[in-house]
C-alpha cells in the first residue's frame, strides 16, 4: 500500500498548518507535488535492501559504492555522508576492501587523510547497481513520451535551483 487511494488522498489535499515556517502557497500545488514525489520514491526505496543484498551488498554498502562514482572520497567526508562516527566507516570500508571493490590511498595534498577509490572490480559492480538502482519502475517507464519529457523537463528544472 503507498498511502493514498484511488482518488484525491486527504493527505495530499489538505495544506499542512503552518509552524511558522515559509508561508504555504495558496493553492497548495507545492506540497500536493512535493508528497506525491517523496511518495513515489519512498514507495520506489523500499526495495533497495533486496537491491543491494542481490550484489551481496548492505544498504550502506550499496550508497558508498554509489558515492565512490563521484571519484576519490575522503573517508572522513563519507562518515559525514552517512551521518556516522569514523570508527563505523573504518569498519564499513574494511569490508569494501576485502572483497577488493575499493582501496584508501593516502590524499595527495594531506597523506594524513586516507582516499576511497573504486577497484576495477568496484567500478564494475557499481556499474550493475547503478543500471538497476536508474531503471524507471514500470508505472513510470509506460508513461506516454509526452508526460516523461515532461517530467524529465521539469526535474532538470527543479534541479538547476539547488
Amino acid at each position: 500500500m503507498n498511502g493514498f487511494n484511488d482518488g484525491p488522498s486527504e493527505q495530499v489535499m489538505r495544506r499542512p498548518a503552518s509552524h511558522g515556517g515559509p508561508a504555504q502557497s495558496e493553492s497548495g500545488l507545492p506540497e500536493q507535488a512535493w508528497t506525491l514525489l517523496f511518495e513515489l520514491l519512498h514507495t520506489h526505496m523500499r526495495n533497495f535492501p533486496a537491491l543491494a543484498a542481490e550484489f551481496e551488498l548492505s544498504p550502506v554498502q550499496a550508497h558508498v559504492l554509489r558515492q565512490l562514482g563521484e571519484g576519490a572520497l575522503a573517508m572522513s567526508t563519507l562518515a559525514n555522508y552517512l551521518s556516522c562516527d569514523a570508527s563505523n566507516v573504518t569498519g564499513l570500508v574494511d569490508r569494501l576492501e576485502a572483497r577488493g571493490l575499493v582501496e584508501r590511498k593516502s590524499s595527495e595534498q594531506d597523506r594524513r587523510v586516507k582516499m576511497l577509490v573504486l577497484t576495477e572490480a568496484g567500478a564494475e559492480l557499481r556499474g550493475r547497481l547503478m543500471a538497476r538502482l536508474t531503471a524507471p519502475p514500470p508505472l513510470i517507464a509506460a508513461m506516454p513520451d509526452e508526460d516523461l519529457a515532461a517530467l524529465r523537463d521539469i526535474m532538470r528544472r527543479a534541479l538547476k535551483t539547488q
